[in-house]
């Protein structure tokens, strides 16, 4: 019960301080804005005789793109949501009037945690459908598996937003966002590190960067996003197209040949436990 409490009051405060508006408001100045770019490239390509086929395969690599930067925004927004949770509590005495109450500070880790779990993978699912939604209205295309797409998103969202949370227990508030920014930095560039050394036979490398995926299971994440949205044609052409073909394409971030499979999706579920309960842990132990 307790920890539902601290979960509404987590999301009343958001509200309070105009957040979850300012991300609303975002999200239709960039829907407006990625919509008119899309307009524009189909409306150009079919006046200039593009043919459909085309068309459908690069308004799908934008669409990529444009995921790709919205989950810089996402990790940005979970960072700096998750980072004050506990710090900025810490540092303005907060947590002095709550630990003088019959609070478990497990509860009130675990109610700020589901709140902004809410609120930051609520609105990457919520605005990763309304971006799909735009892009088939406008263009006429639609990725294979939008809800996907939208659900690998917001997991996105709350990894990077425990991470923060971890640290909070710990650092202060710009210092953990700052450290969970770069986290998420390194876990991409690890998964590109990963399919390199794959690729080029390098094994010992290839088996380092795969074990360094796992520390932050951020570029599985992607992978999944990717493959919901790549259309089947890519997919066909990187298959059919020989060994040389394949390679290539596995070198590339933008590109997956399949999703992620239910191990790994067990995984991550049982690491968001792992790290939860190390925020605890470290939180019971911190001096207030």
């Amino acid at each position: 019960m307790n920890v539902l409490i601290i979960a509404r009051l987590t999301l009343l405060e958001a509200l309070r301080r105009r957040l979850l508006w300012a991300l609303i408001v975002l999200t239709f100045v960039v829907m407006a804005l990625t919509g008119w770019g899309f307009e524009l490239l189909v409306g150009n390509g079919r006046e200039k005789g593009v043919p459909e086929l085309d068309l459908i395969v690069g308004v799908s690599q934008v669409l990529i793109l444009v995921a790709f930067m919205f989950s810089f925004v996402l990790a940005m927004t979970a960072a700096f949501l998750g980072a004050p949770a506990i710090a900025s509590d810490l540092d303005s005495g907060v947590l002095l009037v709550l630990a003088a109450r019959p609070i478990r500070r497990a509860d009130i880790l675990i109610g700020k945690w589901l709140g902004l779990a809410i609120i930051a993978g609520g609105y990457a699912f919520a605005s990763g459908l309304l971006e799909i939604a735009v892009v088939r209205v406008i263009t006429g295309y639609g990725p294979p598996d939008p809800i996907g797409a939208a659900a690998f998103l917001g997991t996105h969202a709350v990894v990077l937003l425990t991470v923060a949370i971890f640290l909070s227990t710990r650092l202060p508030s710009i210092a953990g966002g700052a450290v969970a920014v770069v986290l998420f930095g390194l876990s991409w560039m690890a998964g590109v590190l990963a399919n390199i050394a794959t690729v080029l036979g390098l094994d010992s490398l290839a088996s380092t960067a795969q074990a360094a995926r796992y520390l932050i299971p951020l570029d599985g994440l992607w992978r999944g996003t990717v493959f919901a949205l790549e259309p089947q044609v890519v997919r066909a052409v990187a298959s059919g197209g020989g060994s040389r073909v394949a390679r290539l394409a596995a070198n590339n971030p933008f590109y997956a040949a399949s999703g992620p499979d239910a191990p790994f999706v067990i995984f991550v579920g049982l690491w968001l436990v792992l790290v939860l309960a190390l925020a605890v842990a470290s939180f019971r132990r911190r001096e207030i």
